[in-house]
């Protein structure tokens, strides 16, 4: 009997672990907050100094940012790099296909986002 329950909770635990982790495409840390057939709401942690791998958005997206940061954007396209800050609070908008580039936080610390993919 333990082992079966010992069993299921590892098994929960995992299947936590994996949607925690594998919630968004770039593999940052993510969580989906909810989930239906018109809306996918993930919360993105931006861990300091890792940065997040280059993809293309797969749906229309609104992006808000729950903490302030700082993060260094690099053009896919020319290599440009540009350091950006934002506030919490702040919401951006981004459509299908767009090329989400490298990020990569700045800070000493992580900062976390909504991302919210309209399906």
């Amino acid at each position: 009997m333990k082992t079966a329950l010992g069993l299921c909770c590892a098994t929960a635990v995992a299947s936590s672990f994996l949607t925690f982790v594998l919630a968004r495409a770039d593999s940052l840390p993510a969580r989906i907050r909810l989930e239906n057939a018109r809306v996918k709401v993930s919360e993105v942690t931006y861990p300091a100094g890792v940065p997040r791998d280059r993809f293309t958005r797969p749906t229309d997206e609104v992006i808000v940012f729950l903490d302030d940061c700082k993060y260094r954007r690099t053009d896919s396209n020319t290599g440009e790099k540009t350091v950006r800050e934002r506030k919490s609070g702040e919401v951006l908008w981004h459509n299908k296909g767009e090329d989400a580039p490298v990020l990569e936080n700045l800070g000493t610390k992580p900062y976390r986002t909504l991302v919210i993919e309209l399906k």
